[in-house]
């Protein structure tokens, strides 16, 4: 896989989820802003507490991720993407990590 098609993939996938998100959450939470509620109703049965917990723990590693090689790579401004894995969501901050880091150590490579 070539680099651009790589970038293009995950940029193209992280907004996609992106997006995905804007279409299914924003008009119910403007409806009734109840966040906590929305949190909460991601454990609503033992399928859906699965997914939540899963996506829990992958933003989890990647903070933990982010914050490695933040302190032994010198990775720089990867606390925009833990943001961003908060919301709209985990897959939108790990393709936002990937394309900052790529960026990042293309450029010392130069």
């Amino acid at each position: 896989m070539s680099e651009t098609v790589f970038r293009a993939l995950v940029a193209v996938i992280g907004l996609g989820f992106a997006l995905l998100f804007v279409i299914l959450v924003v008009p119910p939470l403007l409806t009734n802003p109840d966040v906590p509620g929305a949190a909460m109703a991601g454990f609503v049965n033992p399928y859906a507490a699965g997914y939540a917990s899963d996506a829990i723990a992958c933003w989890l590693i990647l903070a933990v991720w982010v914050g490695y090689e933040a302190a032994h790579r010198g990775v720089r401004h990867g606390w925009v993407c833990l943001l961003l894995g908060v919301v709209p969501g985990v897959a939108t901050g790990l393709a936002a990590y990937l394309l900052l880091r790529h960026a990042q150590a293309s450029a010392r490579d130069l």
